[in-house]
């Protein structure tokens, strides 16, 4: 079989501070309270993370419906839930621990602050996507969902003047640029955040692909099917010209895409760990690509810190 000469390395790849903390935050309630934990949904959208959480003790369910038991510890994920399903974690009495990634946070925040003033607020996202479901939730009344320009060109509101927009944190840069610049053509009074929706993790992991796949064959992204920020970096290294795909791990590569491939790009979406890409390159190595080298594009030193219930529980318990 074909055998890259070289492989590049994307960095930043990876773990990106939410999703690090919201693992975390699973990992030290299994230590805290023991098994089982509850977890609302995939923690982060990784298959290889979730299964090898469920194999320490975490149940992960879809909803907060009977399975799970009165006083039970249950993490919300790193996607961020809407008020009403804290309000149904109250009701069952349940100890919650809310892992939503504070980026999330700071749109929910945004769009509650948007609807107060009388706004109607457009959200840049992919429909059915646990983060939209999430923001929705905030204030479903006064939200009105967008995917791509074409939806921009059909938009009605009802005041044209009152207008404000936010954005799922893992969409692509450049496509959501292009939605917000229609809408502010569409609409000049629109208002939007202070600070870009789109996460810091997912804007540097695409610049980095940007760079890298120009010098690349193909590149490979880790990242499950579910993964928005994944599947976008396949899109980005499709539009920076070299062929991608996306793969859970490395018993997916298949032989017909190394054909005629002399550098190799590998990156990662900011749920998968870096085992996974250690165990790619370490395919390539045992096949005889000698030649491995980062491809830096931007350092980075983002940290949150834990949930503040983990935080609390750690401090009350020696050792911990």
């Amino acid at each position: 079989m074909n055998v890259p000469q070289k492989i590049l390395l994307a960095a930043p790849r990876g773990y990106c501070a939410g999703v690090d903390r919201a693992v975390q935050a699973v990992e030290r309630a299994l230590e805290l309270y023991g098994a089982p934990v509850y977890v609302r949904k995939e923690i982060v959208h990784n298959k290889h993370v979730v299964e090898q959480l469920r194999g320490r003790g975490a149940i992960f369910v879809d909803e907060l419906d009977g399975t799970i038991p009165e006083g039970a510890i249950t993490v919300f994920s790193a996607h961020g839930v809407s008020p009403a399903v804290h309000a149904d974690a109250e009701r069952r009495g349940l100890r919650t621990i809310d892992a939503t990634c504070p980026l999330v946070t700071k749109v929910h925040r945004e769009a509650v602050k948007f609807a107060s003033e009388g706004y109607t607020i457009i959200l840049i996202g992919h429909d059915g996507h646990e983060e939209v479901e999430g923001t929705m939730g905030e204030a479903p009344e006064s939200i009105v969902l967008v995917e791509t320009v074409e939806d921009v060109e059909q938009l009605e509101v009802a005041d044209p003047e009152r207008l404000a927009y936010v954005s799922q944190t893992t969409l692509s840069v450049d496509e959501t640029r292009e939605i917000i610049g229609r809408l502010r053509e569409r609409f000049p009074a629109i208002v939007g955040p202070r600070t870009d929706d789109i996460c810091y993790a997912t804007t540097n992991r695409q610049a980095a692909v940007k760079q890298m796949a120009p010098h690349c064959d193909l590149v490979l992204v880790i990242g499950s099917r579910n993964s928005s920020n994944s599947n976008r970096l396949v899109e980005v290294a499709r539009d920076h010209g070299a062929d991608s795909h996306l793969i859970d791990n490395e018993e997916q590569v298949r032989d017909e895409w190394l054909e005629g491939v002399k550098v190799l790009g590998i990156t990662s979406g900011a749920s998968a760990p870096e085992e996974l890409v250690e165990r790619l390159v370490a395919l390539f190595r045992s096949r005889g690509t000698t030649e491995v080298e980062e491809f830096e594009v931007v350092q980075e030193d983002v940290r949150f810190m834990l949930p503040k219930t983990i935080r609390q529980a750690m401090a009350a318990t020696p050792g911990a």
